[in-house]
């Protein structure tokens, strides 16, 4: 019997590519007005976010140095100077990229008709800026706890100490609870091993989910599949 949901924030809860893509793009512009390749920023852009992201949460570099590295590869990649203060220059991004904040339309129907389970957030983010996105649209303490590497003992998913350190926070065990979440890796077949049961939450409609993982396009298809296990 499903007990809790964990769910992932940015792609599930929270529009993170829409707000992305569009202040990287408002950055570029700015930085480097007319630039011929203006129109493959955002996903140069997105392309960058897992190496980088992954050299930091394994421990080979600062939440900062991960950020100066990504903005140094985009700059390389696209053949334009260096900003002499690249601290400055991500925070110009990093500013816009707070304004594009959004939850998704479909997030306070799914909550709502859920009511009565534990929740939490399971994410691979930073802690404090993952809290602050929620406070933002409008979740702060509304989800349970926020659950990143940084308070799991270094686990970040698809790490099966990352979804087992979870349902714990929860109260729960891994049996009991349901992730929903974007990333087929980290999301759908990662929690599989520790007994945690997964929902891909395909946005895209991209393509059919691994055989045996239900696929859902919209939160609003998350609430009868609860109610049915």
């Amino acid at each position: 019997m499903i007990k809790g949901v964990l769910f992932d924030l940015d792609g599930t809860l929270l529009d993170h590519r829409g707000a992305a893509d569009a202040a990287i793009t408002a950055w570029m512009s700015a930085h480097s007005p007319g630039h011929a390749r203006a129109g493959e920023v955002a996903g140069l852009w997105a392309g960058l976010e897992i190496p980088y992201l992954a050299m930091w949460q394994a421990g080979e570099c600062s939440w900062q140095e991960q950020r100066r590295l990504r903005l140094r590869a985009l700059c390389r990649e696209l053949a334009v100077p260096e900003p002499g203060d690249l601290d400055g220059a991500y925070a110009d991004f990093a500013e816009r990229y707070r304004q594009g904040w959004a939850a998704y339309p479909d997030v306070a129907g799914a909550l709502a008709a859920l009511g009565g389970l534990a929740f939490g957030v399971l994410t691979n983010g930073a802690q404090r800026m993952q809290e602050a996105k929620l406070r933002a649209i409008g979740l702060g303490g509304a989800l349970g706890p926020v659950l990143t590497g940084e308070v799991l003992g270094g686990h970040y998913k698809p790490s099966p100490g990352s979804y087992t350190g979870a349902a714990a926070a929860l109260g729960l065990a891994p049996q009991e609870v349901l992730l929903v979440g974007d990333d087929v890796d980290k999301d759908v077949t990662g929690p599989a091993p520790t007994g945690m049961r997964s929902v891909w939450l395909d946005r895209l409609g991209a393509e059919p989910p691994p055989a045996g993982f239900p696929r859902i396009t919209t939160l609003a298809g998350l609430p009868p599949l609860v109610h049915r296990r």
